[in-house]
Formats: C-alpha cells, sequence, structure tokens
C-alpha cells in the first residue's frame, strides 16, 4: 500500500533501516510515563549510591486481592516493599525490557507493519510475521524468510515498554484511590563541597554545598532527601536498568533560588532535605547550599615527615634523604559557634586566599570525613614550596641482649640531623615528626621533643625567614 509523501515521512526515511519507531520520541515517552506514575515523589540519596525511593501512584486499588500494573523504573526487585501498612505485596513481577529485541520478542507470532522508505521519497508499508527473535526472523509475502527488518517496524502499543513495569499481585484491606510504594533504585550520588577563604590572618570565610549528580535517575518534581553517614550494606543488588538516554551535562546552582538544606536526625545519621521540589535528570548536577556563610578561626601547620620504619629492623642509611614538609589547616569548630554547631557531611574542602590584587587563587584541597558537630576540621592540603628538610643518619650502634623471658633482641642507638630551610619571607615553625611502635626513646636532642601519643613524638623547630636551623636527636629502639 502506498503512502502520501510529507514531510514527517521524508524524515524517517534518512532513518537507519531497522531503528525503530519509537526511538526518536524515547525522551518525551519516558516523561509522559514518569508524569502519570508519579503522583508524588519523594527519594533519600546515600552516599554509596543507593537511592531510596518513595512514590505515591495514583492507581484504583480494590478491596481484596488484585494485580496491578504500575511503570516504576529501575529499582532493586527484592527491596520493593509497601508505605501503607494496610496494603500487602504478595509477589512482584518485573518487566524491565524496553528495547526493540524485546519488543520483537512480545511479538512473534503477530504480524507487523514495516515502514520501507522509497527512493524517491515517501515510504511504502510491508507486512510480515514475525516468527522469531534474536535473532530476528520474519516471513515475507510469498513465504520467504529474513533475518533482517525491511524497514522501520511498526510495533503494536502492548509489545512496547516504555519504562521498566512492576507487576503486583496486592491484599488491601479497603479500596483505596492511590498505592504508596518504596524501594530501592541508584543512579546518583551526592557529595559535600567546601569552599574556605582564607584572609591569612587566622580566619576564614566557609560556606558549604550540596552537590547531587544524576548518572541514570530520572524523577521529575521530587523532594529530594540526602542521607550523611556510612549505613551498611549486605552486598551488591542487582539492578534493572533501562537505556539511559545521552544526556549533555549541566549544572544548575539553585541555592540562591532555593535557600539553604534543612537538617535533621534521624537514627544515628542526619538528613538534609533540599528545598522545593526538583527534577532529577540524567547528566544533570543540582548544588544547594547546606548553611549561610560564616567566620571561622583556622590554624596553619608545617608538618616534616617521619624518616624511619614504624615497625621492626632500622636499617643503616649513608646518604640524606629529602623530607617533604607538609601544609595542615584546622578549622576551628567550638560546638556553641554556629559553624561548629552543625554536623558536617563528607566531601571535598578547597582552600583560597587572595593575591597582592585581590584575586582569590586555590592553594589546597582535601577529602574530608563525615565530622559531628563540635569537631575541628583538620586537612592536609599538599606541600610547602619555601620550606624544605634533609635528613641524615648521623650515627648507628647495636648491641645484641638476651634474657630466658624476652629472647635474644637487638638494642640499637642511632643518631640523626635533619636541616630546615625556609626560603620565604616569614618565620615559620616546622614539626619534625618522628613515629614508632614498639620500646622506643628519644635520648637526647637540640630542642626537646613533645610526645603526641605512645608511639608518635615531634620537634617543633623554629626557623627564621630566609634562613635555617638544624635538629639533632639520638634515639633508642629494640626489636
Amino acid at each position: 500500500m502506498r503512502l502520501p509523501v510529507r514531510a514527517a515521512l521524508a524524515a524517517l526515511a534518512a532513518a537507519p533501516l531497522a531503528a525503530p519507531l519509537f526511538a526518536s520520541a524515547g525522551l518525551q515517552a519516558q516523561q509522559a510515563a514518569d508524569t502519570a506514575a508519579a503522583g508524588s515523589t519523594s527519594l533519600t540519596i546515600y552516599n554509596d549510591g543507593r537511592v531510596l525511593m518513595r512514590r505515591t501512584v495514583p492507581l484504583a486499588v480494590p478491596r481484596g486481592a488484585s494485580t496491578q500494573r504500575v511503570p516504576i523504573g529501575e529499582l532493586d526487585p527484592g527491596s520493593l516493599f509497601a508505605l501503607d501498612p494496610e496494603v500487602a505485596i504478595g509477589g512482584v513481577r518485573l518487566d524491565a525490557a524496553v528495547d526493540e529485541e524485546s519488543a520483537f520478542r512480545r511479538s512473534v507470532g503477530r504480524t507487523l507493519g514495516f515502514l520501507v522508505p522509497r527512493a524517491q521519497g515517501g515510504a511504502d508499508t510491508l507486512q510480515a510475521e514475525v516468527l522469531a527473535a534474536d535473532p530476528v526472523r520474519l516471513r515475507l509475502p510469498g513465504g520467504r524468510i529474513a533475518f533482517r527488518a525491511p524497514g522501520i517496524p511498526l510495533f503494536q502499543a502492548d509489545a512496547v515498554t516504555v519504562a521498566p513495569t512492576a507487576v503486583l499481585q496486592l491484599r488491601a484491606v479497603s479500596a483505596r484511590d492511590r498505592l504508596r510504594l518504596g524501594w530501592f533504585t541508584s543512579g546518583a550520588q551526592w557529595q559535600a563541597s567546601y569552599h574556605a577563604l582564607l584572609d591569612g590572618k587566622g580566619s576564614a570565610r566557609v560556606s558549604g554545598l550540596a552537590v547531587v549528580r544524576s548518572e541514570t535517575l530520572r524523577a521529575t518534581g521530587a523532594e529530594v532527601q540526602l542521607l550523611a553517614g556510612q549505613v551498611n550494606r549486605a552486598g551488591p543488588q542487582p539492578m534493572y536498568r533501562q537505556r539511559a538516554e545521552m544526556a549533555q551535562a549541566r549544572v544548575m546552582e539553585d541555592a540562591a533560588a532555593y535557600g539553604n538544606a534543612a537538617q535533621q536526625q534521624v537514627g544515628d545519621f542526619h538528613v538534609y532535605t533540599l528545598p522545593g521540589r526538583l527534577d532529577v535528570l540524567p547528566g544533570q548536577a543540582t548544588s544547594v547550599a547546606l548553611f549561610d556563610p560564616g567566620a571561622v578561626p583556622y590554624e596553619r601547620r608545617y608538618v616534616a615527615s617521619e624518616g624511619f620504619p614504624f615497625w621492626g629492623f632500622i636499617p643503616q642509611e649513608r646518604d640524606t634523604s629529602e623530607v617533604g614538609v607538609d601544609v595542615r589547616y584546622t578549622f576551628k569548630r567550638p560546638r556553641e559557634s554556629d559553624f561548629g554547631g552543625r554536623p558536617l557531611p563528607g566531601g571535598v574542602l578547597r582552600l583560597f586566599e587572595a593575591d597582592s590584587a585581590g584575586r582569590m587563587q586555590l592553594i589546597g584541597e582535601a577529602a574530608t570525613g563525615h565530622t559531628p558537630a563540635g569537631e575541628d576540621v583538620a586537612v592536609s592540603t599538599g606541600t610547602a614550596f619555601d620550606l624544605t628538610a634533609k635528613r641524615v643518619q648521623t650515627s648507628y650502634v647495636t648491641r645484641r641482649d638476651s634474657s630466658a623471658a624476652r629472647g635474644v633482641r637487638t638494642v640499637a642507638t642511632i643518631g640523626y640531623s635533619v636541616v630546615v630551610r625556609n626560603a620565604g619571607t616569614r618565620e615559620a615553625t616546622v614539626d619534625v615528626r618522628e613515629a614508632r611502635g614498639g620500646e622506643w626513646t628519644v635520648v637526647r636532642s637540640s630542642i626537646p621533643p613533645r610526645r603526641a601519643s605512645s608511639s608518635v613524638v615531634y620537634f617543633p623547630v623554629r626557623v627564621p625567614a630566609g634562613g635555617a636551623t638544624t635538629l639533632t636527636y639520638t634515639i633508642r629502639a629494640e626489636w
């Protein structure tokens, strides 16, 4: 049968022969299915990528037993549960195949029409019976068999699943016009992002954002919550995924439009509710302020790391070794302060300081863990440029010691010299740190050591601007 030439058919004729008719409208169909299924959607995104979906579906559920079809999207089928205590789920069957091959599989035994473009424009339709799928086998008019679709397949509506659909066996105490469901899925991540603008005099202006990134998760007009904390996970769960559309990533800064996220404690974790209702779409990122920016005092320290093994044998060394000087910042958070009185989800902290013209420059970046209210935030942001240290072993004496109770042990007396140089324009104090387990002690030193713990001591070395300071010390250790 010949069809009139139309602009729409001409556009279809330019598509590959085996492309499904619904592919060009896949995104619109998915959005329509989401809108129809979601009377009200609420979701909680966890730090590990799990997403707890809560959805109220407008659906006529009769009293007693019934079977209902719900276009539910991607989920862990074992996690589906009813949010209404008067509704019980007796069984779930999930049809998650949304591709063309699955549509052919549902059409086995049927006669389909195929849209066949003509070279001069327009298109013809050809009828063929679907004998099998994977691979496709078609019986053409005249009895011939083809292993390839002759054109664009025109599937019947019941053979096409736009979104993964759950077939639920329900039992309700009374009739209702909606169904409230909860389940776990994946496809989204969130992380806190903090910015600290240092004034160089011990005070910083700190702000924080919750950044939500969607990979495959799609939810429109949803209430979004974020849970901070490490909730145990029994193991990887299978997810039935629909094919995600390729979307151009773009970031939406929603903090100004919506305000700050509201925080509350639930169980032993903290939940942040983002203001308003959001569209969570694949390829998009949304950021919302966690709190109002505030002034926070900070301290900066320089630490030269340890130079001998924490356990066991300490070798004799002949060469001088370079010692990196780490830059470490501690942001003070007394509980009675506004900044200190709130928990901080783990994330990334970026530090900025102005140059001579007032332009902010990134001077450090570090990952932070979950920080309870009242606890300081301490991070290591890199290696100092103008502060350097060199360590050399100056003496090495060992002897064997034996006793009936302890057996044969080695007792070593080892001397070190550390030269710390400062090429900067300000005096600095560098903590030369040594850490070791077991029995060991500092026998003598040019600068009195300070003990941080049973295994860690450090020497605060003051170094003048443009100068150098030499630290010498001797330790005694057993192994």
